[in-house]
């Protein structure tokens, strides 16, 4: 049985420019004391054609963790521009949040992420040359992906993520769905038992909710 238990993800500061840092209070509850730290890491996947353009944009450990509910906010700078090919600055990409114990990852959740102009005549007529200060950031708030893994809680590996899943990430984005290119009009049937998704209500539209209010089993 697991420790952990996200119970609930808030995106804040949402839509927001593309240099703003990212921002996200997360709630957890702790069934019992855990003697080391919870290490949460915050992924932006540059690209879908290639995990080389992966950036963590930070990481974290809270610990020791003791029994009950916690809340904290997870902010994180903007990824490193020089680092996104220059075809994927603009359109649908992802963000990942990974929590692991002792080496293991035992869950992560993403959210699909739409870059795109707020001037609809760049929106019309884009530059050749991204301009990433006139870009808006929106993550769908409304529409998580939860995917939990198994771990053995009392001896786990130190190194390595120890759950026996390796470089998966963007295909676990993808189960029950479409590409991250086609993210935006993605409806995820939840028949994985590993996988949460939340609903999406009005298309484009939910991207403007930002409280999930979910309550995620991990």
């Amino acid at each position: 049985m697991a420790k952990v238990h996200i119970t609930n993800v808030v995106v804040l500061d949402n839509p927001s420019s593309f240099f703003n840092p990212f921002q996200f209070e997360l709630t957890f509850e702790c069934i019992e004391e855990l003697k080391e730290d919870l290490e949460w890491k915050m992924i932006y996947v540059g690209s879908a054609e290639s995990e080389e353009h992966d950036q963590v944009l930070d990481t974290i450990y809270v610990g020791p963790v003791p029994e009950g509910r916690h809340i904290f906010v997870f902010q994180a700078d903007p990824p490193d521009v020089s680092k996104i090919p220059e075809p994927d600055a603009v359109g649908v990409t992802i963000v990942l949040l990974t929590c692991s114990y002792r080496g293991q990852e035992f869950v992560r959740v993403g959210y699909y992420v739409n870059n795109d102009y707020a001037d609809p005549e760049m929106r019309e007529n884009p530059p050749t040359k991204p301009l990433f200060e006139k870009l808006t950031r929106n993550i769908l708030a409304s529409k998580p992906r939860v995917t939990r893994f198994k771990i053995n809680w009392d001896y786990g590996h130190i190194n390595g993520n120890g759950n026996g899943v390796e470089n998966g990430h963007q295909e676990d984005m993808a189960t029950d769905g479409p590409s991250t290119s086609e993210a935006a009009s993605v409806v995820v049937h939840p028949e994985d038992d590993n996988s949460f998704a939340m609903p999406m209500e009005n298309g484009i539209k939910a991207l403007n909710e930002n409280s999930n209010s979910l309550a995620m089993e991990c």
